[in-house]
């Protein structure tokens, strides 16, 4: 998925017209409807996957920035896993989040964006999350990010985050990297401006000493206020960490709200 998302940048970076990104973006936007409408049925009628091979998830989630300058923001997270309708994970934490200067093309990219944190070229996040789990030992979770990000042309943007997690769970430690592409342009009708994406990401885990898991996620951000957004997206995910393959489907459904 990642060298298709390369493929696509270096067509935009190369040759790209307004009327093509648009067309590229919309295109997209259907295809994620499509998966969203797929997912929902599942998730509706359950008896439809096959068990033990694929799973439906929902994953509700909010997140509130509380902007401490032009240089550090706080970031606090609270999310729950959703599978047959119960709750199977829960994720709770706190994070700060620290910017260089803003880049000129990206803040006219992101003009009509509310994450100040889009139109930097790079930022980087120190975090901690708790996840409880039914049944299971919680999981103490450490996080450092580092995400570059690259302005293209006709307003498309491509972010690279790169992160390190430090997990410990029943006393068991392990370690895992995470490599994000996102590609993302904000288009509007009228006044008003609304931001699709699509992005694809890679997990490494220590243990068991392999890639074992990839993402492939298709959503939108649509602001609903000054201070606010909600952020519809489809995922699927591919867990090689044990055999056989999981295969997850998931709609994820963020409320971000800033200060």
């Amino acid at each position: 998925m990642e060298e298709k998302l390369l493929r696509v940048v270096d067509f935009l970076w190369i040759r790209a017209d307004p009327l093509t990104i648009a067309k590229v973006f919309l295109h997209a936007l259907r295809l994620c409807l499509l998966r969203c409408a797929l997912a929902l049925v599942l998730v509706l009628f359950p008896s439809a996957i096959a068990s033990g091979q694929e799973i439906v998830q929902f994953w509700p989630k909010i997140n509130t920035y509380v902007k401490i300058n032009h240089r550090f923001r706080l970031l606090f997270n609270a999310s729950t896993t959703q599978e047959g309708g119960k709750d199977i994970g829960s994720q709770f934490g706190a994070n700060l989040d620290i910017f260089v200067k803003p880049h000129f093309k990206l803040k006219r990219f992101t003009i009509f964006q509310l994450d100040e944190a889009k139109s930097r070229l790079l930022t980087f996040r120190i975090g901690y999350n708790y996840l409880p789990t039914p049944g299971k030992p919680p999981e103490n979770r450490a996080s450092l990010d580092a995400t570059p990000r690259y302005p293209l042309k006709v307003g498309v943007s491509v972010a690279d985050r790169n992160r390190i997690e430090l997990r410990f769970i029943g006393g068991e430690f392990s370690w895992r990297y995470r490599n994000r592409l996102m590609v993302e342009r904000t288009l509007g009708i009228h006044s008003y401006h609304f931001t699709p994406y699509v992005r694809a990401e890679a997990y490494y885990d220590s243990n068991p000493k392999k890639w074992s898991r990839t993402t492939e996620d298709i959503g939108c951000l649509f602001p609903i206020r000054r201070r606010a957004e909600i952020e519809p997206y489809y995922q699927h995910m591919n867990d090689t960490s044990k055999s056989p393959n999981r295969q997850t489907h998931g709609i994820g459904l963020v409320l971000s709200v800033y200060f």
